[in-house]
């Protein structure tokens, strides 16, 4: 039996179901600009084409073609993030700076996931990335008043937009909803497969067979974790271990965690922050790992930006975050997929 084909988001009776949700977004989004300009930010708007989508190992590119006057096609990308130019601009000598971004990604497509969406990324030069809590915590009570919405929602979860965050680290959070003991798998920045294998198993968690520490250490946050976050008030899950937290600093009391938080409500991720590494040698390193695996897992890589890598020499100590402006209105509105609240949605 063949299923109906959906209705198309450009018909007029849907078109007026969606309305009020998009003209919410607009809201939301007015709300945050204002807000960002009063705190001294100034916004940018940094170009999609680029020489390097992004080095994290499982980030997908859309690729394309820029064929210059000598009538030569070479490889261009649509930016996975803004970040590598905003952290030129920092560089440059901006201090306070955020951009509302399209961005594409690959391989991603669901309830949360679209491959075109809106991101909104921010940076605060000079500044500890633990104040980015409190920017993440304006932003859902802004989200919450620009819909009308006494409460966060998706599916049959709530979340308090007007809570202050819950704080826990994932190394807690991983003992508290796991039964595991992340940290003893990690050494610095080097981690211990069989040990995360022995305790999972230990836990009855299902493990490929070929799963490395990084592909266990998801399989866990996913599907024994994120669900319980977020639930009744906001949550930062926040020191990332440190291989897991490629673009961040390493936290400077405990080497095994990095200075990498997400923000989580109604069990959904929101926005992913950093105080962000500066050592162009060292993040040359991770991007170089990363790039390794991408080639053992899928058989391509991307090159290096390597005017990003010069410009972190001049980039002052920072923290920024990135966070998913569509899944942002979806809460706020009570959407039940991200295609509700995007103007002209990929059919």
């Amino acid at each position: 039996m063949k299923t109906a084909p959906e209705t198309p988001w450009w018909d007029r009776d849907r078109h007026a179901g969606r309305r009020p949700l998009l003209l919410a977004r607009n809201r939301i989004q007015r709300a945050l600009r204002d807000w960002l300009d009063a705190q001294g930010f100034t916004e940018v708007d940094p170009l999609a084409l680029v020489v390097s989508p992004g080095n994290e190992a499982h980030l997908h590119a859309f690729e394309t073609r820029q064929i210059g006057n000598d009538g030569q096609p070479r490889p261009m990308y649509l930016h996975t993030s803004p970040e590598f130019a905003m952290k030129k601009l920092l560089a440059a000598g901006e201090a306070r700076i955020f951009a509302f971004s399209h961005v594409w990604r690959n391989r991603e497509r669901g309830r949360l996931h679209s491959p075109e969406f809106c991101m909104l990324e921010w940076y605060r030069a000079g500044q500890d990335y633990r104040v980015l809590f409190e920017d993440c915590s304006q932003y859902l009570r802004l989200a919450a008043e620009g819909a009308g919405a006494k409460v966060l929602r998706f599916r049959q979860a709530e979340c308090d937009p007007f809570a202050a965050p819950q704080v826990m680290s994932v190394a807690e959070a991983f003992r508290e909803y796991a039964g595991i003991d992340l940290l003893a798998t990690c050494d610095g920045a080097e981690t211990d497969a069989a040990a995360l294998r022995a305790q999972a198993e230990g836990q009855g968690i299902r493990l490929g067979i070929d799963d490395t520490w990084s592909d266990m250490l998801s399989r866990i946050l996913v599907e024994k974790v994120e669900p319980h976050l977020g639930h009744g008030r906001p949550l930062i899950l926040d020191r990332y271990p440190a291989a897991e937290a490629a673009l961040a600093r390493p936290a400077g009391d405990e080497p095994r965690e990095a200075e990498r938080f997400e923000l989580y409500a109604c069990g959904v991720e929101l926005a992913n922050g950093f105080g962000e590494l500066t050592d162009p040698a060292e993040q040359r390193r991770r991007f170089e790992m990363e790039m390794q695996e991408k080639a053992r897992i899928y058989g391509e890589r991307y090159p290096l930006d390597e005017d990003f890598l010069a410009a972190l020499a001049q980039m002052p100590p920072a923290s920024g975050c990135a966070l998913g402006f569509d899944r942002l209105v979806m809460l706020a509105t009570g959407a039940p997929r991200i295609d509700e609240v995007v103007w002209t949605p990929i059919m």
